[in-house]
């Protein structure tokens, strides 16, 4: 993302509404800038703020106006007075930045919008995870801090000495250079992006293992990790393998989400025998 200097007024509307802090204002140029190195092209200052195409020469006049009386004229806080964001065409590897900021962006090799994963909350449908093993969602950089594929190397390339099995769905795995080593590819280990999840499964007896060594790799890396643990309900609707296990190593249980079915129909020969029945016919 780029703020045409010609057009910027200095208002500061866009400071607040950039996730990464990535936008300030240059007290050289008095101009907001963004720091190209911490952009991760997420789109946030240019779709979270209106447009409304003021002359720039007009305002700065206004305001200058303005302040010799001691008053200020200063644009709505969700403004940009100007539209003075001018987005850039986005090449490799920087392209990467946006497809996994924007939410909006669908990703080149899912074509899932967002991060590009439905990881394992829609088992339901998907069934990677089944009974006897444990899905691991571990996600980077939310929220707002953001994480650089090079520390996200970090992790994978300690999962895969681990043996463990990268979900091939995923972005991140489609990135791997060599999936057998979780290694990424060279040229987008500089790139820094708002967020990132890695899915991975193991067998339910590798649970304890796999935390560990996730909570061993979060002291190494700068950034912010979540770990999602997901894993196959009984019959009767209860886990009552895999939440033990997690209880006894000091985790607090809540069911976040279930989703049901997700539109897929589950008992099609009931479902079947209703359309054969004539209306009426059940009591």
């Amino acid at each position: 993302m780029r703020i045409n200097p010609d057009k910027c007024v200095a208002c500061g509307n866009c400071t607040y509404v950039c996730p990464m802090g990535a936008i300030y204002i240059d007290p050289t140029i008095k101009r907001a800038t963004v720091d190209r190195n911490e952009c991760v092209e997420c789109y946030a200052c240019f779709n979270g703020l209106s447009q409304e195409h003021l002359n720039p020469t007009l305002v700065r006049g206004l305001r200058k106006l303005f302040q010799m009386v001691r008053l200020r004229f200063d644009p709505e806080p969700d403004v940009c007075p100007t539209a003075a964001f001018e987005p850039e065409e986005l090449v490799w590897p920087r392209v990467v930045r946006r497809a996994f900021s924007d939410p909006r962006v669908p990703h080149e090799s899912t074509g899932v919008q967002g991060r590009g994963t439905e990881e394992v909350k829609t088992n339901d449908v998907s069934g990677r995870v089944q009974l006897g093993e444990v899905g691991f969602t571990i996600e980077f950089g939310r929220p707002g801090v953001g994480v650089w594929f090079h520390e996200i190397q970090k992790m994978t390339s300690v999962l895969a000495k681990a043996g463990v099995a990268f979900e091939k769905k995923n972005p991140i795995t489609s990135l791997m250079s060599d999936v057998a080593t979780g290694t990424l590819r060279e040229d987008i280990l500089g790139e820094k992006i708002l967020s990132a999840i890695v899915e991975i499964k193991v067998p339910v007896a590798r649970t304890e293992e796999i935390i560990l060594l996730v909570r061993e790799v979060e002291k190494q890396v700068d950034t912010v990790i979540a770990l999602g643990v997901g894993a196959r309900c009984a019959a009767d609707g209860e886990d009552d393998i895999v939440g033990p296990i997690l209880e006894r190593m000091g985790y607090k249980l809540e069911r976040a989400k279930t989703n049901i079915g997700l539109g897929r129909i589950s008992n099609p020969a009931e479902e079947l025998q209703k359309k054969e029945e004539p209306v009426g016919a059940r009591p």
